[in-house]
């Protein structure tokens, strides 16, 4: 089997690449921020350094861990997923359950353990800007140099192969079990069922929600630092739970338009459930943690005003920022990455509504209404995810539920998840429109 996936790897590189790219920027975040725990465990390194390093590696680090696992999880389910029609192939060649499981599984060790070499170049580099960083404003002192140790490797290959690998055996073992006839049936037209697995994550991550948000109200209260540490964990528990809850979501959406665009526009959110699903996922994460983490910030900025001296609090909020915009950027991408990759594996649908007489407008219509309806949902779900942070940490910090904070945050993520999500796929869809349908489904 080892050598069936090395073969596969190397003739259908492409079909590998979206996976490739989801681990290796989630092991290069995760081993940044692991590099400052590294670099806080230095011996005779004063406490105060000490303890900022801790705090941030501890705090920012744990929601890089979650975010990561969550992102090696959906790009290696999404990438097993397109590969239905050559799994039911080897089946009908003869393969069994278990060695399919075998070459699954073999495929994805290799790439996770690839992704998270090629990942500590750039986890030193991202470690030593956000050090170099927290001791621009003054929170650890300029003689402490960076560390990137067990602590970074521990964590970034840890990660990176349990998501994997746990994403992989589970879709695997599905993919494994369906008949020949059934897999052929979900390559042509997969389906996201809400299972009782799906039912049972998603309770847990909403209790796990809900006691971050007490604590934050009761433990964090009056606190800056912890508190923050604590509602941080809430939109990104909330958004995953409602990723688990995503088949029920996607089923009930609502697709404007008419004509024969719009009825293909429907009808796909019912047949194609299982590609929307893998979408959905990510605009929601996005969206919530970004607005959370922004606003929280603008919240906690006002709530030191006048207690701190202006230029530390510019300092405090300028490092924020940045570490926010890090972990939003690696969230933009694997956006980015999901939509491309899920459009990418219609261009054999594409192909034949082309040759039952769709012209290449009806379907950019059609994929624009779908991803129209599709961002509207995850981004009013992640305000949602945002919404069950901002509150208990409003009330942590001011005593006040109802937050007096600038608009002007939640509605540029917003915006930028919308744009994001509606011109990636459309302009994936317009490239594979410029192939002649023939050669499309041939393939």
């Amino acid at each position: 089997m080892l050598a069936l996936a090395l073969s596969s790897l190397r003739h259908r590189a492409a079909a590998f690449v979206a996976v490739f790219l989801a681990l290796f920027l989630g092991a290069s975040l995760v081993m940044a921020f692991g590099s400052l725990l590294d670099t806080g465990l230095t011996p005779g390194l004063d406490a105060g350094s000490a303890e900022t390093l801790s705090i941030m590696g501890g705090v920012v680090g744990g929601w890089s861990l979650l975010l990561v696992g969550f992102a090696a999880v959906t790009a290696t389910t999404l990438g097993i997923r397109q590969r239905a029609r050559e799994i039911a192939l080897l089946k009908s060649a003869g393969a069994s359950p278990g060695q399919l499981t075998r070459m699954i599984l073999a495929e994805v060790v290799l790439l996770a353990l690839a992704a998270s070499v090629l990942a500590i170049p750039v986890g030193v580099l991202g470690g030593r800007t956000v050090l170099g960083l927290v001791q621009d404003g003054g929170q650890v002192t300029r003689d402490v140099e960076h560390v990137f140790g067990a602590v970074a490797l521990g964590q970034g290959f840890g990660v990176t192969l349990l998501g994997a690998v746990g994403a992989a055996f589970i879709a695997a073992r599905r993919a494994a079990r369906l008949r020949v006839v059934e897999s052929m049936a979900e390559a042509a037209a997969p389906e996201a069922r809400l299972t009782w697995r799906r039912v049972l994550f998603g309770v847990l991550f909403l209790t796990g929600a809900a006691t971050m948000a007490v604590m934050t109200v009761t433990v964090g209260h009056g606190l800056g630092l912890e508190s923050q540490a604590m509602a941080g964990y809430i939109d990104i528990q909330v958004a995953v739970a409602l990723a688990f809850f995503a088949p029920v979501i996607v089923r009930r959406l609502t697709v404007p338009g008419g004509g024969a665009s719009g009825h293909l526009a429907r009808t796909n959110l019912r047949a194609r459930s299982g590609h929307l699903v893998s979408g959905l996922a990510p605009i929601v994460l996005f969206t919530g943690m970004a607005v959370g983490t922004l606003v929280m910030q603008d919240i906690d900025t006002e709530a030191m005003r006048g207690l701190v001296p202006e230029e530390g609090a510019d300092l405090v909020r300028t490092l924020n920022y940045v570490i926010t915009g890090m972990v939003g950027a690696f969230l933009c991408i694997l956006l980015v990455n999901t939509l491309a990759t899920s459009t990418t594996a219609r261009r054999r649908e594409f192909a034949q509504l082309r040759l039952a007489g769709a012209t290449p407008r009806q379907l950019l219509t059609m994929v624009a209404l779908e991803s129209l309806a599709l961002a509207v949902a995850g981004a009013v779900l992640g305000l949602l995810a945002a919404a069950a942070t901002i509150v208990p940490f409003s009330y942590a910090r001011t005593d006040a539920w109802l937050p007096e904070f600038s608009l002007a945050l939640p509605a540029t993520v917003t915006l930028l998840t919308l744009a994001v999500t509606v011109a990636t796929p459309l302009l994936v869809a317009r490239g594979s429109l410029r192939q002649p349908p023939t050669a499309a489904t041939a393939r």
